[in-house]
């Protein structure tokens, strides 16, 4: 079924391109040239509206099993698709985690509906715990090319090199949120002025610092690739620059939050600003900035992970860590776009996660289109997650998906 997409901004990795004609064949999407001759069956108009690629998040949590008043599949398959991705990287911190095949045909078969393409990320160890392995092999020939233990870095050493000399029977990546728990213990927010200022116990860029280098060092040893995720101080970006140069294979993202907020916005004591890593200080957003542009960071996740209203409404120190981040995505690079431009952004979001999953492709079968400037409320009404954990809950907030394609899916979003 052929459908004229009138008027449609595209955005890529180099430009926002002036508004023109594309054709929806029913499996891609082509740019509408004089001597097409099929018929059309819906024409759309599309001014003011932007496009690119298909969105892709390398980092989402869910909660099912085990905890699926947090986030269900179906919630998460909604929100996922709502908020523009047509792929996406699922964590495998669930209870139990996504460790064994059963599991991985269980996460299938609940997603075979899904307009958006789900890849899993499966633990390394046995409940993420950092010890035990997985079944790794097993695993993969299950289709799965991603490990790591998702919320849990993979701190110990022997481990780590460990996975890293599995994962290249099959060139698999490990996929890794480096720090140092030693470190880290009891701290509750990012360690500086502002932590001291009001109090609370904080966690250094050393523990951050030290981990990635140390991982740097092993995969020199061992071979292999690792994917960074979500670094947040100025010494990891150096670190990732400086091994990247050196021909190591390894990538890195952030998460879009971490580009909005800072250690400031802690001082009201809200726990959804409570995440890991901490939001951290001006220095250290600078650089994650710098990183971005030059390649270094090769992508933006949304780092979406729902908590209930128990988990995030006691004291700062007992409450539980993570902020969702789908349906803000759009509006947070809204924000971002100024500063940092709409290429680069979809870049990150599109070619970016792409390379890194080994996906690039010249022709268009999944396609994000989005209205940049249209303003909604975000409350229960609107919120299509089973948790509302995050600072702009109850607020106005601009940029709404508006079309999501995938193959011979084609899906209006509602308004």
């Amino acid at each position: 079924m052929a459908k004229l997409l009138q008027s449609l901004s595209f955005i890529d990795g180099n430009k926002v391109h002036s508004p023109q004609d594309y054709i929806y064949t029913g499996s891609e999407v082509l740019l509408k040239s004089d001597n097409y001759s099929e018929e059309i069956d819906e024409v759309i108009d599309c001014s003011g509206l932007f496009a690119s690629k298909g969105w892709v998040d390398l980092r989402c949590v869910g909660g099912e099993p085990g905890e699926e008043h947090k986030e269900s599949l179906e919630s998460l398959g909604e929100l996922l698709k709502s908020s523009g991705f047509t792929k996406a990287v699922l964590m495998p911190n669930t209870h139990p985690a996504i460790q064994d095949k059963n599991d991985i045909q269980f996460l299938r078969s609940k997603t075979k509906n899904w307009v958006s393409d789900l890849i899993i990320n499966a633990a390394a160890t046995k409940d993420c715990n950092g010890e035990d392995f997985t079944d790794i092999l097993d695993i993969h020939q299950e289709g799965v090319n991603i490990f790591g233990d998702g919320l849990n870095p993979l701190s110990n050493p022997d481990r780590l090199m460990k996975v890293l000399q599995y994962l290249q029977k099959f060139n698999g990546t490990l996929f890794d949120q480096s720090y140092e728990p030693l470190l880290s213990l009891f701290g509750q927010m990012h360690e500086g002025v502002v932590s001291t200022r009001i109090g609370m116990k904080g966690i250094p860029n050393l523990a951050e610092d030290v981990a990635v280098q140390k991982n740097i060092e092993i995969l020199k040893y061992a071979g292999g690739r690792i994917h960074f995720q979500t670094i947040s101080t100025k010494g990891a970006v150096e670190s990732i620059r400086k091994a990247k140069k050196a021909g190591l294979q390894i990538t890195a993202d952030v998460s879009i939050y971490q580009l909005i907020f800072s250690d400031e916005d802690l001082q009201s004591f809200d726990t959804n600003f409570k995440v890991m890593p901490p939001f951290r200080g001006k220095e250290d957003r600078d650089a994650l900035i710098a990183g971005l542009k030059d390649g270094t960071i090769d992508a933006i996740v949304s780092n979406h992970q729902p908590q209930d209203f128990d988990a995030k409404h006691m004291e700062f120190d007992l409450a539980q860590w993570g902020m969702i981040g789908l349906q803000t995505f759009l509006p947070a690079m809204v924000q971002l776009s100024e500063e940092l431009g709409w290429p680069l952004l979809i870049s990150k979001i599109t070619d970016g996660p792409l390379g890194i999953l080994g996906e690039k492709t010249e022709k268009i079968h999944q396609m994000t289109v989005f209205d940049p400037s249209q303003t909604w409320m975000y409350d229960k009404k609107t919120n299509l997650s089973h948790s509302a954990n995050h600072p702009w809950f109850g607020g106005i907030l601009k940029g709404k998906v508006k079309f999501v394609i995938n193959s011979d899916r084609f899906v209006k979003i509602n308004s």
